[in-house]
C-alpha cells in the first residue's frame, strides 16, 4: 500500500514528503502546477501520445507511434490486450469493428472480443483503411493495410529512434485477461525495461528525449481497481496511475436527466457531475492506498465538434478542487484526452501535470517546442 509507494521512491534515490501544497488556481490565474514532477522522475508538463500521434495517423499503428516518437513526445501510450494464443497487443476497443475490416475478413466474428483471435488472425486485419475513410483530408494510401501491433513492436519503435520515449501502458478490460499484469512484467523484464537490465541499454544522445532511459521510463495505468492492486503486487517498483471515470464502474455520479434525442454525446457527458466530494475522495484514497503516483481524470473539450468528438466524449473530472485534492495527496494529475490549445491553457492554469493527447504536435508547440514537419517525418518512414 503506502509502503509500496515509498519503496518505489526509495529505490529511485528520491525522497518525497507528503502532502504537498495543492494547485488551486482557477481559469485566468497564474499557472500553479504542482512541484511533484520535480520530486518524482516523471517529466513535468508530460506529453503523452494517446495511441500515438492518432490525429495524423491511424491509432495504435506503426506510423502513429513513429510520428509521435520523432516529434519528441515523452510517452507512447497504448492499451494492452492479450490474444487467444497469449500475445500482448496494442488494441483499444474490446472488439475490432470500429477500426479494422474484421467484418469482411471474419464476417461471423465481427463482434467477437479481441481475446478470441490469435495473433495470426489479428495480423490479417487492415487497421488503417478506416482512417482514410473517416478523415479523407489526412488520408494516405500507405495507411491501407496497416497491421495491429504487438507490445514487442511498440517497444521496438520506442527504442530505435534518436528520441527514447517512455511507455505509458493501460491494462485494458483486465477482467478479460486474468494474469495479464504478470505477463506484462515478464515481457518488460525480458525486453530490458525493468530492473538492472534497463541500465544497459544505450542512452539517447544530445538533446533528444531520454524519458525511456530513466527511472520514469514506464507508467502503468488502469481504470480497474483490481488491476491496480495486481500491478502493485507484480510491479511495485513501477509508477502507477488510476484512471478516473464517472458512473458505472467508476466514481459515483449525481442524478441527471437521460440523454435527449437531440443532445450530442459530448454535451450529455459534459453535464454529468460527481455525486459529492466524498465520492471523488474515495477513489483518491484507493489510489493512494495502493501506491499510485497519480490519477488520470477526464476533461471536457471546449469544442465538442472537434475531430474525435464522436469517439472521445468525456465528463469533467478536473475541476480546480479535484486537482487540488489530488495534489494535496501528493499525486500527479495527467488529464485525458485533450487536443486543443485553449483546453491545454485552461487546464494547465488549473495545475495539471501533463496531458494525454491525440495531437502531439499541438501540445509540444503549446509547451514551447519547435514546430516540426509531420509530413516529412511520415514520408521518411515510407508513409
Amino acid at each position: 500500500m503506502i509502503k509500496a509507494k515509498r519503496h518505489w521512491l526509495r529505490i529511485c534515490g528520491l525522497s518525497l514528503m507528503l502532502p504537498f501544497a495543492a494547485a488551486q488556481a482557477d481559469d485566468g490565474a497564474t499557472p500553479q502546477g504542482s512541484t511533484l514532477c520535480t520530486k518524482i522522475p516523471i517529466p513535468c508538463d508530460a506529453v503523452i501520445a494517446h495511441r500515438g500521434a492518432s490525429y495524423q495517423a491511424p491509432e495504435s499503428t506503426r506510423p502513429a507511434y513513429l510520428l509521435a516518437r520523432d516529434l519528441g513526445v515523452d510517452y507512447l501510450e497504448l492499451d494492452l490486450q492479450r490474444t487467444k494464443d497469449g500475445v500482448l497487443v496494442a488494441v483499444h476497443d474490446n472488439t475490432l469493428g470500429r477500426n479494422t475490416d474484421v467484418a469482411e475478413v471474419f464476417p461471423d466474428r465481427a463482434d467477437a472480443p479481441v481475446s478470441s483471435f490469435t495473433l495470426d488472425e489479428l495480423k490479417q486485419l487492415d487497421a488503417g483503411s478506416w482512417f482514410n475513410a473517416s478523415y479523407p483530408e489526412r488520408a494516405r494510401d500507405s495507411y491501407s493495410g496497416l497491421e495491429i501491433l504487438t507490445l514487442d513492436e511498440v517497444i521496438d519503435i520506442a527504442e530505435n529512434g534518436d528520441n527514447h520515449p517512455g511507455l505509458y501502458i493501460e491494462t485494458k478490460v483486465p477482467e478479460q485477461f486474468p494474469g495479464i499484469e504478470q505477463d506484462l512484467r515478464d515481457k518488460l523484464e525480458a525486453r530490458g525495461w525493468l530492473g538492472d537490465a534497463a541500465k544497459t541499454r544505450p542512452a539517447a544522445e544530445g538533446g533528444a528525449v531520454k524519458v525511456g532511459d530513466g527511472p520514469g521510463r514506464l507508467v502503468m495505468q488502469t481504470f480497474s481497481k483490481a488491476s491496480l492492486e495486481a500491478l502493485e503486487q507484480t510491479m511495485p517498483e513501477v509508477p502507477r496511475v488510476l484512471l478516473l471515470w464517472l458512473g458505472e464502474g467508476g466514481i459515483e455520479a449525481a442524478p441527471s436527466e437521460p440523454q435527449a434525442e437531440d443532445e450530442s454525446s459530448a454535451d450529455y457527458y459534459a453535464r454529468q457531475q460527481v455525486a459529492s466530494p466524498e465520492a471523488f475522495r474515495s477513489w483518491l484514497d484507493f489510489a493512494k492506498d495502493h501506491g499510485a503516483i497519480g490519477i488520470g481524470p477526464s476533461a471536457v473539450q471546449t469544442e465538442h465538434d472537434g475531430p474525435f468528438s464522436s469517439q472521445f466524449s468525456y465528463m469533467e473530472l478536473a475541476e480546480p478542487w479535484m486537482i487540488g485534492m489530488a495534489h494535496d495527496d501528493g499525486m500527479l494529475v495527467h488529464l485525458y484526452t485533450v487536443d486543443e490549445p485553449a483546453d491545454f491553457e485552461r487546464y494547465r492554469q488549473r495545475g495539471v501535470d501533463g496531458f494525454f493527447t491525440n495531437r502531439a504536435e499541438q501540445l509540444l508547440t503549446f509547451y514551447g517546442h519547435p514546430a516540426q514537419d509531420q509530413e516529412a517525418i511520415l514520408e521518411r518512414h515510407g508513409y
